[in-house]
């Protein structure tokens, strides 16, 4: 151990690596404070600290009466180049997709959107409020704002489906890029309704705008996905040069 490393550190990193090893299996029972205790020759509190941080994360879930079990894996996202849906993704990591419908309306543009999409004051915008889920757990919380005039009435089997693949094949727009700024927030009491998780888990918060094939800005959302149930990949791909 580092001698700069504080020991619960070094413990949640030696139970993580067990976690990820297969070692603790999904669903399985891990040793009890005491047994982690007595395997560290450390006391019961620096063992609740480590289990206390997995469990946050998400790697961890806790059972009153029962014990410490290793949490089903987190749903893999992909932010670099993907032609593949949420659906897909989960789909391939055997997991239940489900799109959930919140609300759909219209408002007027306000300043906000004025500065992020090409529309004037009072413009209508349909908002579009969606909860994703894996095997019936809640994941991610979506609002999309999409104009009227690129997309007028989209409908509850649109919000449920794909608004991308709704966008190409009902309204002939095909999304070419996004823009997405990726920042660390904390769930209040809105989002952990809407997420069915405790106020204050650490949550990560994605801006994204999404632009056609001539550049126009045709949505912008702001998701909200749990920190403890999503982790993300992203790929670069660096273009061979010469060293200058």
């Amino acid at each position: 151990m580092d001698k700069k490393q504080a020991l619960h550190a070094y413990i949640k990193e030696e139970l993580l690596k067990r976690i990820k090893s297969g070692e603790y299996k999904v669903g399985e029972k891990i040793p009890t404070e005491h047994e982690l205790c007595q395997t560290f020759n450390t006391s019961r509190t620096t063992i609740r600290t480590a289990l206390n941080q997995l469990t946050l994360e998400g790697y961890l879930t806790r059972q009153q009466g029962s014990g410490t079990f290793v949490a089903d894996k987190k749903v893999k996202q992909t932010l670099s180049n993907t032609v593949h849906r949420y659906s897909d993704q989960v789909k391939v990591q055997g997991k239940k997709p489900e799109i959930s419908l919140l609300s759909i309306s219209v408002i007027p543009a306000d300043d906000v959107l004025q500065e992020t999409l090409p529309v004037h004051t009072n413009d209508p915008i349909q908002r579009i409020e969606r909860v994703r889920k894996a095997n019936d757990e809640p994941t991610q919380y979506e609002i999309s704002f999409i104009p009227w005039s690129i997309a007028p009435g989209i409908t509850q089997h649109h919000a449920e489906t794909s608004l991308y693949r709704t966008l190409k094949e009902t309204f002939h727009i095909h999304v070419a890029k996004t823009t997405e700024h990726i920042e660390i927030t904390l769930a209040d009491e809105r989002l952990s309704t809407h997420l069915k998780c405790e106020p204050g888990l650490p949550c990560f918060y994605i801006e994204t705008v999404a632009e056609d094939s001539t550049g126009k800005k045709v949505e912008y959302s702001r998701s909200y996905f749990r920190g403890d149930k999503t982790n993300f990949m992203i790929e670069r791909n660096y273009p061979h040069r010469e060293e200058e």
